[in-house]
């Protein structure tokens, strides 16, 4: 399938078998629609990132490798993103802001890079700083190897915490037999770095010899979803199951996630993957979505907006087309709800400074969920 024309059609292929599973039993509908939708950006193709930032404006990223600002109504394209590997799954990801953007003015970017000497690309992590409508100051903090061809699986999410250290996700890249349990290679992991892309003395594998430095937990799958709990502060993630087992786990340091040694999904031709579910020294998610919602994006409601959501996660979803919801007490998911049902591939959800929801939505652009 290195095939440049063969490609795209064994993709759509993936894709369409992974989404076609039977519709999720469990999952609630509202009763009543406690809110409007109110498209607030409009013409992105595939809108991966959105920040916001502290004059207001809305900068977004567009899979492609456009970057846009959006301010009052107008939208402005940013001279000078990075140059990404736009094939399958990859491309210029997520965006996210320093903790203290308003003294540093950096802003933090996830992308499919070919830089290397290997055919293809990797997932890469830089920051740069906005000066009008240019990137400036561009230093690349990460960038995995080996570059490869395939598709899918770049990940990729950003998040900081509470300490201010980065923490991003990148996917196994199609080689889960080899990537997501070797830790002396990239894929199938999330990571942690200084903010100036330094490697922390108490991460993990500092001095296991051979480890790839940066890594914070292991054994995962496609990652397209983190998120810091507004309380706990814990690091909470989704990742992508094949057909089936989609994830979501507190990550800790160091641990292993089992991905594909045990998984609660199946392969996309209906055949097993393994037997296992569960095993000693592997993490069990916290839930876990079968048929798979194929998640992307993430946030907690802690805003006094919409007070019958607060303290949920909102999740999107790209294969059914709607706004998860779901309830949680003492870090289990006691009811799931659908919101904006069918209108679209959720790619990104996020609460914004003022206090709204925002949503991005594939081939329609960000709406703001407006209370009633």
């Amino acid at each position: 399938m290195q095939n440049s024309l063969l490609f795209p059609i064994f993709f759509v292929v993936l894709l369409s078998t992974s989404c076609a599973q039977t519709r999720d039993k469990d999952i609630n509908t509202p009763k009543t629609i406690d809110f409007t939708k109110e498209l607030v950006v409009d013409g992105i193709q595939n809108g991966w990132g959105m920040v916001f930032l502290p004059d207001g404006a809305i900068l977004t990223s567009d899979k492609a490798g456009r970057l846009l600002l959006h301010t009052s109504g107008n939208t402005k394209e940013i001279e000078n993103p990075p140059k990404v590997y736009n094939r399958g799954q990859g491309g210029l990801m997520d965006i996210e802001l320093h903790p203290n953007y308003g003294k540093n003015g950096w802003i933090y970017f996830s992308y499919a890079s070919t830089e290397g000497d290997d055919k293809g690309g990797h997932t890469a992590i830089m920051r740069a700083k906005l000066a009008n409508t240019k990137l400036v100051d561009i230093q690349q903090l990460y960038k995995a190897s080996p570059n490869s061809t395939r598709g899918q699986h770049f990940g990729s999410r950003i998040e900081f915490d509470q300490n201010g250290y980065l923490y991003f996700s990148i996917g196994e890249r199609g080689n889960r037999d080899v990537n997501p349990q070797d830790i002396t290679r990239d894929g199938g992991k999330i990571y942690r770095l200084h903010d100036d892309g330094s490697i922390p003395k108490d991460n993990p594998f500092v001095n296991q010899s051979g480890a790839k430095k940066a890594i914070w937990s292991y054994g995962h799958r496609n990652p397209q979803g983190l998120a810091l709990h507004p309380e706990t502060g814990a690091l909470w993630e989704h990742e992508h199951g094949p057909r089936g087992g989609d994830e979501i786990n507190i990550i800790q340091k160091g641990k292993n996630y089992g991905w594909p040694i045990v998984t609660y999904g199946i392969n996309y031709s209906g055949t097993k993957i393994t037997d296992e579910t569960s095993k000693p020294g592997m993490e069990q998610p916290l839930y876990q979505w079968t048929p798979s919602i194929a998640p992307s994006g993430m946030t907690f409601v802690t805003s006094d907006k919409y007070p019958k959501w607060k303290g949920s996660l909102l999740v999107g979803s790209l294969a059914f087309q709607y706004l998860e919801r779901l309830e949680l007490e003492n870090n289990k998911v006691v009811y799931r709800e659908k919101l904006l049902d069918g209108i679209g591939r959720v790619r990104n959800v996020r609460q914004a400074p003022d206090g709204f929801i925002y949503v991005s939505v594939e081939g329609q652009g960000i709406y703001r969920l407006v209370p009633k």
